[in-house]
């Protein structure tokens, strides 16, 4: 079936639209590039007897979308806590849609429902989250993993995982890879290399992130060794020098912290870096190696999750538990040039297969199917 001809059963599919006005997170920027390449991708149609809708809190700024309708909804339920709109207000009052949630969970009524969960780490690495954290989203999971129509992941590895833990049945799970290719519409700003006195091809790039998965305490130890005294490790993100020093990690003189920072300024950073470093121990996906294979970033990547999956053998693997490897991965990629050049080739290359349009197109091929389940079994029931 070509997308967007012959769709049975519901009229409208509906975004969960929670997530905006929310502070910014990974899983916020995924779904803010699906809706947006599934908009793109209606324009391109040339019938269609399904409409679309994005529902979002009244008040609530969103990108403007051509096919995709934004529905703000009551002004009366403005105060109403994010999870009760999320849980109660929106099934109800979207009760005859098919609702599409993006962000991990999903209104557990509604039965017509199609919910990605990007990964399992609640379970896998529950060291990372914060116990009401982990106890809220496991009973949301679980629920939502036998009530809902599909559950949508973003790799195979997370298929696997959701799994493992018993979150979903195996045919109910479907993989939607991310796209990366939003990050080459960005104009790089090189502000920040300015800023912090780096040198092109000089410095190592990495996320600041102190959850126990991300297992940035392998660089921190990397980087104290006399080996890469003479190059920074740049660590972009939300947490501060202090924040890993009260975790107890020492932190070497030649990191350095830019904070957060904008799309612009991190794609500065990744274009003129040295490498990325990516040792996390888990990922459901793992974007950023992405991002930076796309720019001409090489990466060097632990070989965990879904990591491999992802980056291929476009990236350098060290092991995640030994400061060395990485030490002597990162002087590879720094001073041979002909395994940069051969990285930096093969990370484009790799790259290119992960576009948010083939990410759309596989989006809505699995709603017509799970439309298609629903129309059998509302003629079962009629005919019954």
């Amino acid at each position: 079936m070509k997308p967007f001809e012959a769709w049975p059963g519901h009229k409208t599919v509906a975004f969960n639209g929670k997530f905006f006005g929310a502070p910014p997170t990974g899983v916020h920027r995924v779904a803010e590039q699906l809706i947006a390449a599934t908009d793109a991708l209606i324009a391109r149609q040339t019938a269609r007897s399904v409409d679309y809708a994005l529902i979002v809190r009244d008040g609530v700024e969103v990108p403007p979308y051509r096919h995709v309708a934004c529905v703000h909804e009551s002004p009366r339920v403005r105060r109403m806590h994010r999870i009760a709109w999320e849980q109660f207000y929106l099934p109800m009052a979207r009760r005859k849609d098919f609702i599409l949630n993006l962000c991990n969970l999903g209104p557990l009524i509604h039965r017509d429902s199609v919910t990605m969960i990007h990964d399992a780490q609640v379970y896998s690495a529950p060291e990372s989250y914060s116990r009401s954290f982990r106890l809220w989203y496991k009973f949301l999971f679980y629920f939502i993993g036998r009530r809902h129509r599909v559950i949508l992941t973003v790799s195979e590895f997370s298929r696997q995982e959701l799994i493992r833990y018993g979150v979903a049945s195996a045919d109910k799970i479907v993989v939607v890879h991310n796209g990366c290719d939003h990050i080459l519409q960005v104009t790089p700003d090189d502000s920040q290399v300015a800023a912090l006195k780096l040198t092109p091809a000089r410095y190592v790039l990495a996320l600041a992130n102190t959850q126990k998965h991300k297992n940035i305490g392998v660089l921190l130890g990397a980087f104290a060794d006399p080996a890469l005294q003479d190059t920074a490790l740049v660590l972009f993100g939300g947490a501060t020098r202090g924040d890993f020093e009260r975790l107890g990690y020492v932190v070497p003189r030649n990191v350095q912290f830019a904070g957060r920072i904008t799309d612009a300024e991190l794609a500065g950073l990744m274009r003129n870096a040295g490498a990325l470093a990516f040792p996390s121990l888990t990922e459901g996906f793992g974007l950023p190696p992405l991002e930076a294979m796309a720019l001409g970033c090489p990466v060097v990547a632990a070989p965990c999750g879904a990591l491999p999956e992802v980056c291929g053998k476009a990236a350098l693997y060290a092991d995640p538990q030994r400061p060395q490897a990485w030490v002597a991965s990162i002087r590879t990629v720094l001073d041979d040039d002909t395994t940069r050049r051969s990285l930096i080739s093969e990370g484009r290359a790799n790259a290119a297969a992960f576009t948010w349009e083939q990410a759309a197109r596989n989006l809505v091929e699995t709603l017509q199917v799970a439309t298609l389940a629903r129309q059998g079994r509302s003629a079962s029931r009629s005919s019954a």
